[in-house]
Order: C-alpha cells, then structure tokens, then sequence
C-alpha cells in the first residue's frame, strides 16, 4: 500500500514497489543535489509490462510517473513529488547484437552497451562524454557528445524505440511505424511516453585513438581553429574547454582525436595549418575505450574528496557561430573561476546543423553553431552558494537567447511553461499534439514542467 495519502492497492507486478523513507528518499535527489521532490512510491520493474501497469494506475488514479535511471538529471527534471518513479537500472539487458544494430533495456548504461559490442569490433557512434548515463535518460534529451559534428547525439542514431505511453499502452516507434510519436519521444523529455528499450545503430570500433590536446593563446584564436576542423572533418572529434589557469585568468584548450589512426601516427599532417601553442602540444595513442572513458579519473578524484555529493548547477546551451565569441568573451569577462571550482570547465565545441537530424533538439539557424557549456563544480556544497549558482545560470542563458542561441535541456534553473514553448519555437506544436495524444492526463515526467495539468471539467 502506498504510503503519503489514501490510496487504492497498487495493481499486480511482476516486480514491485518500495514505499520505505530510504527507498523514497534516494529517488528524491539527483545529480545535481537541488531539487528534491518525494515520491509516493518507487516502482522496481522486472518487466516492460510493470512499467506499463504503474503508469496506468497513476493515470487512473491522479497521479504522476517518471523515469529514472542513473539520476544524472542536475535540476529534478527526473523526479515525480507525491508520484511514482521507476527504477529502470533493473531494466538493463543487451540484448541482440548484429553487425550494424543492438537491442538494450533503458535502464542499460553506455557502459554496458560499450562492454557487450566492443568485443565484437562495434559501437554506437557519437557516444556521451560520461559512460555511466543510461540509454533511455539519454535519448529523451538527445545526448550531446564530443564527436556530434561528425556522428550527430544519440537520438539521431537510434533505429527505433519500444516506449510506453502516458495511457499506459505499450508500443513500438520508427521512422517507418508511429513515426510521428518517435519523433515525440527522441530528445522530447518524457512528455509523451517512457523508452523501455531501444535499438541503437552500431558502427565498426576502433581498437586505438589518436589524441592531441592543444593550447592557445586566447578564444579568438581557439574558435577559428575550431571551425576550420569542422568542415574538414580532420578529426572525428573536437571538443573546446575554457579551463581556471593555475596562475589565475584562463586557459584555452583543444581536445582531438583521430580514430583510428595512421600507423605510424602522422601528427604533422594532422596537425598541419593550426594555430595552437606547438611547444606546448601534448599527443598520446590509447585504447579506444580508455578515451571514451576519460572521465572516470575524474570521478574518482572527486570522490575520493567528498564532492562528488556537492551541487553541480551545470548550464548547456547552443551558440550560432556569428555569435559565438562575443557571447563567450562576455561570459568569461563575467565568470569567476571560483564559479567553475578548480575542475570546473566552459565547454565551447563546433556543431555542424546538418549532422543534428532529432526535431526537438532545439539549435541555432546558422550552419555551424557551437556548444557553450558552464560544466561547475564547486569546492563547496553551501545550499546558498549553490542558489547564487542557479540564478546566475538563468541570468547567462538569458543572454544566450537574446544572442539567437538555445537550450540544451539537462540545465539547472527553473523554466515555466511559457519558457519551453519559446525554447521549442515552431516545434511546440508537434510536442503539443503528441502529448494530447499520448498522454492526455499529463502522467509522465512532471519535473521538466513544460505542460501544465488540465484544468478540472465544469
């Protein structure tokens, strides 16, 4: 029996729900540490049709659903107060796995997509950054990576999705079957059904990288390397940091990679008609996955000192390229590096539009257009620094969007609902339409608060 107000019996799982202060209490938090809202129960699913069932018993009982996988939402975007939220880490499996696709539950994480395909010489092109996202919590944002101008996120790379719909109905979508509804789901924040499992596109791996990192003497500089690699596709991967100097002020990065590379490596004709500090050039061949998973030093360190746990008001946003600099000159005239912590970074890399094919992803007009990123965090986990942090979050992405940029939604400040239908632009209406189709009770996903709920009858 679920415990927070007067309730009818939970219907009949395969699995389960928890209703203990533990159980509740983790699925109230996230990995922002922000926003907690505590849901009436958590749902351990042992099969789709659980999933299925618990969203019917909320829709015919007033109340709502959500998602979670890893919990890698920064603002409660993955949270349902007084609702049910879904462990989906139980739902897990890889499934199939051919030579140009694989099968996988939601609730499966990069990592395990990675474990069971590299084996076999495949992977999903344009992977995250971090390993440990889950399939489905990715594909509702659309899942930006270091190698999107040239493979796209990931919801482009998605064959088709098994979802369950905010009516309760299990079914499957496509480019060729419920097209209409896939194109709803795929960086549509769980507005309009839940991802159970996915067939994700597979692309043959290498087994080693070429890596350079590069430094220069200022963002002017950085940027117009940037764009020359976009369009030539030298690198399969360009990624842009503005990094707190040691000295004080800032330090402007390059982070490349050539997969695979030449053997021997020919860095000098990769590197050829660049701008960077050459001294100061760093280069290194390594395992394919040692790169993907690059972060994990990172997370380790920061664990190991206790702030993996801090707030983390992390802002996303897309940048046209004809107003790229001025915005990012401004900002870091603004910012502290105090702002970004001593690991912190603004992440500024180059978007090709063509290779971006998911319609809810909302970027720039403009052919190239960069990722302007404030990836913070901070030495401290004080409630209010980390409120300062928000606010000024809101205030930057205010200024994005005056200068023509977008949202990329996994950001920590608050959006009404007048926010996203701005945000989606001509593209709301499709969203809209599909929610009234889908999920006509406002069932799934309360924590992105783009829809508000139906106004009682009468």
């Amino acid at each position: 029996m679920l415990p927070t107000r007067k309730s009818p019996p939970p219907p009949p799982l395969d699995g389960g729900i928890r209703v203990d202060d533990r159980a509740r209490a983790a699925a109230a938090d996230d990995f922002g540490h922000l926003v907690h809202r505590t849901p009436e129960g958590v749902l351990l699913p042992a099969s789709e049709e659980d999933v299925a069932a618990a969203v019917r018993w909320a829709a015919e009982h007033g109340r709502t659903f959500a998602a979670q996988g890893g919990r890698h939402s920064v603002f409660g975007r993955g949270q349902a107060g007084g609702g049910i939220v879904a462990d989906m880490r139980l739902l897990r499996t890889v499934h199939a796995i051919e030579d140009d696709r694989v099968v996988v539950d939601a609730g499966a994480t990069w990592r395990e997509v990675l474990a069971a395909t590299l084996p076999r010489g495949l992977a999903p092109p344009g992977l995250p950054d971090y390993l440990d996202l889950s399939v489905g919590g990715t594909l509702i944002v659309g899942g930006v990576g270091s190698g999107i101008s040239r493979f796209g996120v990931l919801s482009d790379n998605v064959l088709d999705l098994q979802v369950v719909t905010g009516r309760g109905e299990r079914l499957v979508s496509s480019p060729a079957r419920n097209p209409g509804l896939f194109d709803a789901v795929r960086a549509g924040l769980g507005q309009v059904a839940v991802v159970t499992r996915a067939t994700l596109r597979l692309v043959p791996a290498p087994r080693q990288v070429r890596r350079f990192l590069l430094v220069y003497p200022d963002l002017a500089t950085m940027l117009a390397d940037e764009r020359l690699l976009a369009h030539e596709h030298r690198f399969e991967r360009v990624q842009g940091a503005v990094l707190p100097a040691p000295s004080g002020g800032w330090t402007f990065r390059l982070d490349l990679v050539k997969e695979p590379p030449a053997d021997p490596p020919d860095d000098d004709a990769l590197l050829a008609g660049l701008s960077d500090d050459r001294p100061r050039a760093e280069s290194s061949t390594l395992p394919y996955l040692e790169y993907l998973d690059r972060l994990a030093a990172l997370e380790r360190l920061l664990r190991s000192e206790g702030r993996w746990s801090f707030p983390h008001p992390w802002l996303t946003t897309f940048v046209g390229d004809p107003a790229v600099e001025s915005v990012a000159s401004g900002e870091l005239a603004r910012l502290a590096p105090a702002d970004l912590g001593p690991l912190g970074q603004v992440v500024v890399s180059p978007i090709l539009r063509e290779s971006v094919r998911t319609p809810l992803l909302r970027l720039p007009p403009d052919p190239l257009g960069f990722t302007f990123n404030l990836v913070r965090f901070p030495p401290t986990d004080d409630a209010a620094e980390a409120r300062r942090l928000v606010t000024a979050n809101r205030a930057v992405y205010e200024r994005v969007r005056a200068a023509g940029g977008t949202l990329y939604p996994v950001s920590a400040f608050p959006m009404s609902g007048a926010d996203w239908r701005a945000h989606f632009g001509a593209a709301f209406g499709r969203l809209r339409d599909a929610k009234r189709e889908h999920d006509p009770g406002h069932v799934l996903t309360p924590g992105y608060e783009v829809f508000q709920p139906p106004a009682p009858a009468g």
